[in-house]
């Protein structure tokens, strides 16, 4: 009797041990993530990394092969968080290991969600349990793909070809409008200027945003009779181009810009905000849309008077539409489709360089309304550069960008709230 116990006994142990060896078995041939770095920083940890490469090289490894048919992207997928856009990722695996590479800059300052969907499996066959990771880019917010880009971190050149200036005259750079922006460019309001070549390439396009933040100053910015002159921003050849200027008693600031017509000409056209809520539904322009009420705030020098601004004029083609805003709200807009009957401006195709040497040069300005190789207005006592009393930018410029698309209002919005 006891020796059957003694069996018995035994057959249990042997049972149990069997049991627990195909069970550590299981749990060992279990997918399971390892790690998932993207770069060096660490994406699989308590927190969400806030400062992770907008071009990040992501690399999750795991605790099995990984079977590459499965590593698709139906089973790993990277979201933007502002607008919900799925990011085209290249994907390979090697082993243990996938890495992931975004297609293009992601831009700064962005939230962005990493799936790996249940269809992911290694190659023993066992399917990886879902998750997800977070992560934000490092630096202030900006939308990806300009084409364009001045940062003023002590240096005028362009970031985006790195292109140095043609011309530069008294540039200085001080403290921008936070910690994180860096440093602005200082134009002193008489003879500051900043030209760069070739720059219908940055406009010639069907949607057409710029962005940059501004402080014009008004102290001592006076013409040659004592009285507050206007600013002229930046310019590539005025309204020839694009030019943005603000005027000198702060009531109005515009956008002008060339546009291309359906037969391939050019004609121009303001993107002119006075602030005074007038459209063409209460007596203003038939093509104004949209003009947002300051007259019981202060007016446009309450937004751009000696302090810092967030400006962004958008074209969008589709829409046939121009929008401007300030500080990430909708300010002015206009409607080419609204213009009269028989108008060639119901045709506009986009926007385009429409200049003629030597009236205007294919040179973008900082600081004046055209570079110094133009002749418009060269003895106007308002529009000469070589008048120091001319209507010279008086103030700091920063982190300037061209797209050739149309940023959203989610956008918009949030590369105001984020450099704030």
């Amino acid at each position: 009797m006891r020796k059957k116990l003694v069996l018995f006994r035994t057959a249990i142990l042997v049972a149990t041990l069997l049991f627990a060896i195909g069970s550590c078995k299981d749990e060992e041939e279990d997918f399971l993530l390892e790690t998932l770095v993207a770069d060096a920083i660490d994406l699989n940890g308590a927190a969400p990394p806030s400062n992770v490469s907008p071009t990040p090289n992501i690399v999750a490894t795991f605790s099995s092969d990984v079977d590459a048919a499965t590593a698709t992207a139906a089973n790993i997928v990277l979201t933007r968080d502002y607008d919900d856009a799925a990011i085209t990722l290249q994907i390979t695996v090697s082993g243990k290991s996938i890495t992931i590479v975004p297609e293009g800059d992601l831009g700064n300052g962005a939230l962005y969600e990493l799936e790996f969907m249940a269809g992911l499996k290694g190659t023993n066959g066992k399917a990886v349990t879902a998750f997800s990771r977070a992560f934000t880019t490092e630096g202030v917010f900006a939308p990806s793909g300009a084409v364009a880009y001045w940062n003023f971190n002590d240096t005028p050149n362009e970031q985006v070809s790195g292109a140095a200036p043609v011309g530069l005259v008294n540039l200085s750079f001080v403290d921008s409008y936070s910690a994180t922006a860096g440093k602005a460019g200082s134009f002193n309001g008489t003879t500051t200027i900043v030209e760069f070549s070739g720059a219908d390439a940055w406009m010639n396009t069907h949607d057409f945003t710029l962005s940059f933040w501004v402080k014009a100053n008004s102290v001592g910015h006076v013409n040659a009779e004592g009285n507050p002159k206007g600013h002229f921003v930046m310019g590539l050849g005025a309204f020839k181009g694009f030019q943005f200027e603000i005027a000198g008693d702060y009531a109005w600031c515009k956008l002008a810009g060339s546009y291309e017509l359906a037969d391939g000409t050019t004609a121009s056209e303001d993107l002119w905000f006075p602030g005074d809520g007038v459209t063409g539904q209460n007596g203003g322009w038939q093509g104004w849309t949209f003009c947002k009420d300051l007259t019981g705030s202060g007016g446009v020098a309450a937004l751009i008077k000696d302090t810092w601004a967030n400006v962004v004029c958008i074209y969008n083609s589709t829409e046939r539409t121009g929008t401007m805003y300030i500080n990430g709200e909708k300010m002015k807009a206009f409607d080419f489709d609204l213009w009269p009957d028989g108008e060639a401006k119901r045709g506009v195709v986009g926007m385009k360089w429409g200049g003629v040497a030597p009236e205007v040069v294919n040179e973008l300005a900082f600081g004046f309304i055209q570079s110094r190789a133009g002749t418009l207005w060269d003895t106007e006592p308002w529009g000469g550069y070589d008048f120091p009393t001319s209507n010279h930018f008086g103030g700091l410029l920063d982190d300037v960008r061209i797209y050739q698309r149309v940023l959203s209002e989610a956008e918009i919005s949030l590369m105001y709230s984020s450099a704030k």
